[in-house]
Order: C-alpha cells, then sequence, then structure tokens
C-alpha cells in the first residue's frame, strides 16, 4: 500500500479499544465506520460525538461514521478490524462472514482464548469465515485506550503468517505516536498477550495485600516464563515473549492503574468476591475468562502453569491469596531455566 494511501476501515467494537482505535485511524487519514452492538450506545455514541461510558473525554471526529448495522458499516470495507471481547469474536464473526467479499484484510486487535474450544483469536475468526489465513493478522502489545487515545506515545506489534499483511497492517496503523513493529509469529503474539492477562490478575492480587516491588519483579519474571513455557509448546517462537507482546504487555498490564485484570486482583485481595468484583465493572477483564483457559491449555499441552493454577484457585475455589502464594514460595526446589 502506497504511504498516506486512504482506505475504509470497518471498526466492530465500539469499546474502549475500538474507539480509540477509530480515533487514530481517523486522525492517519482513514474512512472509518465503526459497529457497536448496543444500537442505545451506538446513538449516544452519534450524539455525543464521546464513548461517555468507556472512554469519556475523547472526542470522536465528525467523520468517523458510528452504527449498529453491521452491514452498513462493512459495505465498501478494505479492512476489518475486530475489537469486540474473546468471549463475542465467533458471535461477531458469524454476524460478519456473509458480508465478506474474499478481498478484506482482517485484523484482529482483541486478547483472549475461547473458553471451551480453547481456540486463539485468530482461529476463531478462520474457523468462521473462509478467509485466507495470509490475509489476517493480529495487532496487539501494551496499548492502553486511555494513553493511546491521547495521543501519549505508544509502540504495538502487527503479526501475521505473511510478513507483506503485517506491513500493510504496519502502514494503516502507523503514526508519529503509534508505532507498529512486524512479526510472523501469530501463536506466540496471540499467547503471550492473552495470558499476561493471568499474571496481571497476580499483580493485582500482590498489591492488594501490600506486597513490595521484590514480589513484583519476581512474579513478572516467573509468569513470563510459564507464559513462554506454553507459548512454545504451541508452536510459538521463544524470542517472541522478550517482546512487545511479551514482556512489553505484561508489564503494562501488571502496574499501570488503567489495567482491568490488575483491578480484579487488587479487589479479591482486598476482601470482595469475584461476582462482587465484576458487577462493579463497566468494561470486561478478559483474564478471568483466559485462567480457564489457560488451565485447559496446560492439560491439553502438558505444560505446567504454577501462577496461573493459583490465580484459577483464588477466583473459582475461593482460595485465600495468603495461602496460594505461600504454596507458590514453597514449590519443590527448581533451577531457574526449566521446560
Amino acid at each position: 500500500m502506497a504511504h498516506g494511501r486512504s482506505i475504509r476501515i470497518a471498526v466492530l467494537g465500539g469499546g474502549s479499544w475500538g474507539t480509540a482505535l477509530a480515533v487514530l485511524l481517523s486522525g492517519r487519514g482513514h474512512e472509518v465506520a465503526v459497529w457497536e452492538f448496543f444500537p442505545e450506545r451506538a446513538e449516544a455514541m452519534r450524539r455525543l460525538r464521546e464513548n461517555k461510558s468507556m472512554l469519556p473525554g475523547i472526542r470522536i471526529p465528525d467523520r468517523v461514521v458510528i452504527t449498529s448495522d453491521m452491514e452498513e458499516a462493512c459495505k465498501g470495507a478494505d479492512h476489518i478490524l475486530f475489537v469486540v471481547p474473546s468471549h463475542v469474536m465467533r458471535e461477531t464473526a458469524k454476524k460478519m462472514a456473509p458480508l465478506d467479499n474474499g478481498r478484506n484484510l482482517m485484523t484482529i486487535a482483541t486478547k483472549g482464548i475461547e473458553e471451551g474450544t480453547l481456540k486463539r483469536m485468530s482461529e476463531v475468526v478462520l474457523e468462521v469465515i473462509p478467509a485466507d489465513p495470509d490475509r489476517v493478522a493480529v495487532l496487539v502489545g501494551p496499548s492502553h485506550a486511555e494513553e493511546v487515545s491521547r495521543g501519549l506515545p505508544t509502540a504495538v506489534v502487527a503479526s501475521s503468517s505473511r510478513t507483506e499483511t503485517a506491513q500493510e497492517v504496519q502502514e494503516t496503523f502507523m503514526t508519529p505516536t503509534f508505532r507498529v513493529y512486524t512479526n510472523t509469529d501469530t501463536v506466540g503474539v496471540e499467547v503471550g498477550v492473552s495470558l499476561k492477562n493471568v499474571v496481571a490478575i497476580a499483580a493485582g492480587i500482590c498489591d492488594g495485600l501490600g506486597f513490595g516491588d521484590n514480589t513484583k519483579g519476581a512474579l513478572l519474571t516467573r509468569g513470563l516464563a510459564e507464559i513462554a513455557r506454553l507459548g512454545v509448546k504451541m508452536g510459538g517462537r521463544l524470542e517472541t515473549f522478550s517482546g512487545l507482546a511479551g514482556i512489553g504487555d505484561l508489564i503494562t498490564t501488571s502496574i499501570s492503574r488503567h489495567s482491568r485484570n490488575r483491578h480484579v486482583g487488587e479487589e479479591i485481595a482486598k476482601g470482595k468476591t469475584l461476582d462482587e468484583v465484576l458487577a462493579g465493572m463497566v468494561m470486561v477483564a478478559e483474564g478471568v475468562r483466559t485462567t480457564r483457559s489457560a488451565l485447559g491449555l496446560a492439560e491439553k499441552f502438558g505444560v505446567e502453569l504454577p501462577i496461573a493454577s493459583e490465580v484459577g484457585q483464588i477466583l473459582f475455589k475461593c482460595k485465600a491469596p495468603e495461602v496460594a502464594i505461600r504454596d507458590l514460595m514453597m514449590r519443590s526446589r527448581k533451577p531457574e531455566i526449566w521446560w
């Protein structure tokens, strides 16, 4: 794609990240249409030119079309961008499938593993839409919507099995404040950005218990080790986990005040139940569902995930966080590097 060429992009998902990317893409000069599932939310966003509940204070340009009609959003689109929560990805792809013209480039900006099937988001889309896998990409990394929408410097990775597709996504999204790198390890990238949400819940638990920097440093290092262990077993490349989709996203999600997953862990450590925490949240914390999926993948691939296992015990079995931490610290002695 020639530099600066304007294309038509359908953003499927009107949450905080979908809104932030729509604003970024419109500012880049592209024609943008946002599909929001709930008609009343779409109407409010059209009227106010703002996503008041999920991204307050950020103006949505007048030229961005906002609709709850999938056909209207996708009509004439060169590029389809999926930005819906992972648990509705399959349903959204089914709605979009009849509108695929066979030439669309499809990019997935959702992080997560589908419950039950244990499929990555790109696998879900390709299972529903008979697209060429070489025309599907993933765009992820340490990128809070609140900061991207304000133009704070951010770097992410565009990953596709075909280098040229990743480069096309890179060209489409890159701005002076949003730097995009390319990568062909889609498996490693998707595993990294999904499972880091589980470790972020653990980080929040540590914060809620009042632990310090030593604990956080150890947690992130050992969390990355188990994410990489699983990712490599699934077919990812080890070096991917030292990149933006690995250590980059893990650090950001585990320390940020914007992180929903860290917030979940912190509130649970303070004594709230999972149901109470989730009931008080407007946006989705992907890590809760991903914890179940991570444990399913660990069993499927025969990989030990000690941190994810203890997070699962805390979230779903009401294990006391203090006991979980003690059990992690008192595991059998091991060398630092083991597979």
